[in-house]
């Protein structure tokens, strides 16, 4: 029996987890069904958005912040990270922009989540 607190949504229901069949997992403690996805999802495939910052250069900021447009594996977090390292920019940035397309090939990409306008 493994617990997790639901993050799905702030309700954060205490969530206990049947793993002893990974065929048959159960979970309680959800009230909705979003939990329960999310208690089966954290035993089999654990996932996580990945939030950052990228460096701009002839822009009014020095930097943009960037997520993954969806959750990936949390095994790839750090890997991922580490294609953001030296990665620069070019203004103008917009919102919704494509960062890194296809991150380690999971189908997710990175994308800015502000404007950066040109000096």
């Amino acid at each position: 029996m493994r617990e997790f607190i639901c993050i799905n949504c702030p309700l954060g229901c205490n969530l206990k987890v049947d793993d002893s069949d990974l065929s048959n997992i159960k979970v309680t403690g959800n009230t909705c069904k979003r939990g329960e996805k999310y208690g089966i999802d954290e035993v089999l495939n654990p996932k996580r958005m990945v939030t950052s910052s990228v460096k701009v250069i002839n822009g009014k900021e020095n930097v943009v912040s960037v997520k993954t447009k969806e959750a990936i594996p949390k095994a790839l977090i750090f890997e991922s990270l580490k294609l953001l390292k030296n990665l620069v920019l070019s203004a103008p940035v917009k919102i919704g922009d494509i960062v890194i397309k296809n991150i380690l090939d999971t189908g997710v990409d990175f994308i800015a989540t502000r404007n950066v306008d040109k000096e």
